[in-house]
């Protein structure tokens, strides 16, 4: 009889939801995730006024106002340069987070809101369309390094059986900051011409609120471990976020992460691309996440406005209808969080692409109809609302939004300016091929280790599981350049798991 292998990571080690996690959760996410969303919506109720203070300046700089088509690049690169800057930012996140650690990284990066702030509320003063272009990429590289730190900041303090709920505040946030943008953009607030740079800075107060109340929570007990090897500071952190929790049993679990890590070798991008054993893997989160980019969801909430007006929808009520819209997304959000665990994530993928896919090419039927057919018109509201409620039931529930040049492409100019009614088709093609890709590839991962989801990825492993052989409490890591491939020979049976 062979012995049963268990992995230290299959002790069961639960905490219940403490104070100090739900605050820095709240505070994290209403600090740096909500801005995100807040900067993705802010230049669409304004952009009327900022177009119309580019083409005053450029006049009294040169005694000749811009051309339309050249206001719209001006525009377009306003909206874009903010994804830019989060390419950027996504690329410094890895460096910031090692030197400064999980929570140091998200205090210390608090200036760049302060930096970029100052320069869009100042900039109608100053006469600088320059400022508030700088100040939106700038705001770009924070949300970069936000998405990246903040979802791994609550990670790490959260125990086990926590991690998913605290990993979906982030997301409701980005919501919410949508919808923030739009009510604060009504014209009863801060949407008059007098404001709008007032509006544009406003993400400095909960920054603000953050810098004040974050920096008293300790940092992640991960990386006070196995990166600063301070045993004493994280038994401090372990005991300021757990209630009742065997400490000793997470610190052993981390020493045995950190001891594992030292035996591994770390591999570049190009090998890990390269690396047939976890291609699949790779190439699913590629599909995905471009495929949240290309779906059309940015171009949707940059350009709402302008999609109910080609829509026909009177000027004075397009503004309460995007107010409308960030409602059924935050309602969106709730039900996929509510509905995940039970579900599952496959089919929420599925299903939230799926309906995006159908309420794309819905708007374009409805824009080429509503001429003949004026009912039309309130048909493309449905569908954008659609689209909106697909991507927060799904997609944005399950894989973290990568800013990326899909996003600056989706952005550059309004795509229906582009290409007329039939560029949605484009974007229900996209996420048609998503949701058949998801169908045919990605196993469910609802309830699922890192092992159980890569031995779904293996030919040969799935292969052992239809003949019964394979257990997943048999299975033993592979010590594969840092991120947990199976080791076949390795595996050992038990006799209660022999097939007879």
């Amino acid at each position: 009889m062979a012995e049963e292998i268990l992995l230290p990571s299959s002790r069961k080690i639960t905490s219940q939801l403490t104070g100090s996690l739900l605050a820095v959760a709240f505070l994290t996410s209403f600090g740096s995730s909500m801005l995100y969303g807040y900067n993705l919506a802010v230049v669409n109720s304004p952009a009327a006024y900022i177009k119309n203070f580019y083409n005053q300046t450029v006049l009294t700089r040169n005694g000749t106002g811009l051309s339309g088509e050249t206001l719209t690049l001006m525009y377009s690169l306003t909206v874009s340069v903010f994804a830019i800057g989060g390419l950027l930012g996504s690329f410094i996140v890895g460096m910031l987070v090692t030197r400064f650690g999980r929570k140091g990284t998200i205090v210390k990066t608090t200036i760049l809101v302060f930096i970029a702030g100052c320069l869009m509320g100042f900039s109608r003063i100053c006469g600088s369309p320059e400022m508030v272009i700088f100040g939106r990429f700038i705001t770009g590289i924070h949300s970069g390094i936000s998405l990246s730190v903040v979802p791994m900041y609550l990670g790490e303090i959260a125990p086990k059986n926590l991690r998913g709920f605290l990993g979906l505040v982030p997301s409701i946030f980005i919501g919410t900051g949508v919808f923030a943008a739009q009510i604060l953009g009504l014209h009863e607030l801060l949407g008059k011409e007098e404001y709008w740079p007032l509006f544009l800075s406003v993400v400095v107060v909960p920054t603000f609120i953050q810098l004040l109340l974050l920096p008293w929570f300790p940092e992640s007990p991960r990386y006070l471990l196995i990166e600063k090897n301070n045993i004493h500071a994280t038994i401090t952190a372990l005991k300021w976020y757990r209630a009742k929790c065997d400490i000793q049993a997470e610190i052993e679990e981390m020493q045995e992460e950190q001891r594992s890590l030292l035996s591994v070798e770390t591999l570049s991008v190009w090998n890990l691309l390269l690396d047939e054993s976890v291609r699949w893997q790779v190439l699913s989160v590629m599909v995905i996440n471009i495929g949240m980019q290309l779906s059309g969801i940015d171009a949707i909430w940059f350009y709402t406005n302008d999609i109910f007006e080609n829509a026909g929808i009177p000027a004075p009520e397009i503004q309460y209808t995007t107010a409308g819209t960030g409602i059924i997304e935050i309602i969106a959000g709730l039900i996929g969080c509510f509905t995940i665990e039970k579900l599952g994530r496959r089919h929420l993928m599925i299903g939230g692409f799926t309906m995006m896919g159908v309420c794309s090419a819905g708007i374009t039927l409805a824009l080429v109809l509503q001429v003949k057919l004026l009912f039309m018109r309130y048909i493309s509201v449905c569908c954008v609302v659609g689209i909106i409620a697909g991507f927060c039931i799904g997609p944005v529930l399950l894989s973290s939004l990568l800013l990326s040049f899909s996003l600056w492409l989706s952005t550059t100019s309004n795509p229906q300016m582009s290409a007329g009614a039939y560029c949605y088709l484009v974007f229900a093609t996209v996420c048609f091929s998503v949701a058949v890709y998801v169908y045919i590839v990605i196993p469910e991962t609802k309830n699922k280790t890192f092992m159980e989801i890569s031995r779904m990825f293996t030919k040969k492993d799935s292969i052992l599981e239809t003949q019964g052989l394979l257990h997943v409490d048999q299975l033993k890591l592979k010590k594969m350049n840092g991120y947990g491939g199976l080791e076949h020979a390795s595996i050992e049976f038990d006799s209660s798991s022999s097939v007879p």
